[in-house]
């Protein structure tokens, strides 16, 4: 089990938390979604308007703000869920111009990057692609498949060791079920895989109502429960899903701030945890950017739940944030690491072990990552302050 220990009277060193699911581009809608009611569908809507005003040059900007940010806020890694590949209308980049743009925007910040490039195929189960989402498809899952490892050799000659490229399914509602037949069957087998996973309730119904099984027994069906796998979210799920995922060891990454944020509900994190499944934790929309808030959030919404406390024991929270997210993300073999103060207002006279559920982002001292410090009191050491490069990059976006 991953520990947190005790350099001084004043410092921690805690392993690096991996934020296992990230979508860089949806900071953008910080603090601009919550002037009326609505759900994560009427919230999709600005996102998609979002989506549609990126262009390779400004999501690079963005993504080094965004990937600046959760390197100051103790953040070491990150799964980048990618799915805007095209131009809008969809015709193609001539040579990866939006993933190569990520790539540099993650050597710029510094911070470990699988880049999930995700396959997204229609707008809805049985359901053409909406005119938001055609630049999103590679119009069939080997098309798709061919892009990835073509991504995969084009980076890999020039990222660096601090970028991989793994693959994401984008959920059971974008992917027909004879197109996850082609991914389990074609996709290379090295490849850390992910998927929106019973998200929202209207996706198990209509997958029950398609296919007769829900979205858990789908991906049991094509082959695609295997350890490999990562399913994001995992909000809804029957008695029977938490048994079949914990049975295959699949990774769950909970996003409990974004899973918040929007409404969606509390997923059964214990369960799937006494289950078998190995628990991971990301920002996914960012609404904040804090490992320690993910942790604490974690642990919050069990007790919420429940109503009993002590759901995660400090250990399993950090070892979440840690263990769970290098697995998701085939990064077993890093190494890096924060140091956190223990002499502030949140953290004074805390165990060292439960600085999960008392220390922020404001707490971390010093960020290292492949052995060299990246960041320290909140300024990155080559970028300076990440609001600054926001300043710069939310001006070409407005909603």
């Amino acid at each position: 089990m991953t520990t947190i220990t005790l350099l001084d009277s004043a410092v921690a060193r805690a392993p690096g938390p991996v934020n296992a699911h990230s979508h860089a581009f949806h900071r953008v809608l910080r603090g601009r979604t919550h002037r009326e009611r609505g759900s994560f569908w009427t919230w999709r809507e600005q996102m998609y308007a979002a989506a549609s005003a990126l262009t390779p040059d400004g999501y690079e900007r963005l993504a080094t703000a965004v990937f600046a940010e959760m390197v100051v806020s103790g953040w070491t890694a990150v799964g980048e869920f990618h799915y805007v590949h095209h131009q809008p209308g969809g015709q193609s980049y001539p040579g990866h111009d939006m993933e190569r743009a990520l790539a540099r925007a993650a050597a710029a910040a510094g911070i470990r990057l699988v880049l999930l490039d995700t396959c997204y195929l229609s707008g809805g189960i049985g359901a053409p692609l909406e005119p938001a989402q055609t630049r999103f498809s590679d119009g069939d899952a080997q098309s798709w498949i061919n892009r990835v490892h073509s991504l995969r050799d084009a980076l890999g000659q020039e990222a660096g060791e601090l970028v991989t490229v793994g693959a994401a399914i984008h959920s059971v509602r974008a992917v027909p079920r004879d197109q996850l037949d082609v991914i389990a069957a074609e996709l290379d087998s090295d490849m850390p895989l992910h998927v929106h996973l019973s998200e929202q309730e209207a996706e198990n119904k209509a997958c029950l109502e398609a296919y007769g099984v829900t979205p858990t027994g789908l991906l049991e069906q094509s082959g695609l429960l295997t350890p490999r796998l990562s399913a994001v979210h995992a909000t809804h799920l029957t008695a029977d899903d938490i048994a079949l995922l914990g049975e295959r060891k699949v990774s769950i990454v909970m996003c409990p701030t974004t899973e918040a944020d929007l409404g969606d509900g509390i997923g059964p994190a214990r369960a799937l945890s006494d289950a078998g499944a190995i628990i991971a934790l990301g920002s996914d929309q960012h609404a904040v950017l804090d490992p320690f808030l993910e942790m604490r959030a974690l642990e919050h919404h069990e007790r919420l739940g429940a109503h009993l406390r002590g759901r995660f024991t400090p250990e399993e929270i950090t070892s979440a944030a840690v263990d769970g997210g290098r697995r998701s993300l085939g990064l077993q073999d890093c190494d890096d690491q924060i140091l956190v103060r223990l002499d502030t207002i949140r953290t004074a006279g805390s165990d060292v072990d439960q600085l999960p559920l008392t220390a922020t982002a404001a707490d971390i001292f010093e960020v290292r990552i492949a052995g060299t410090t990246v960041a320290r009191d909140g300024v990155h050491t080559t970028l300076g302050d990440p609001g600054r490069l926001y300043a710069d990059a939310l001006q070409k976006f407005s909603l």
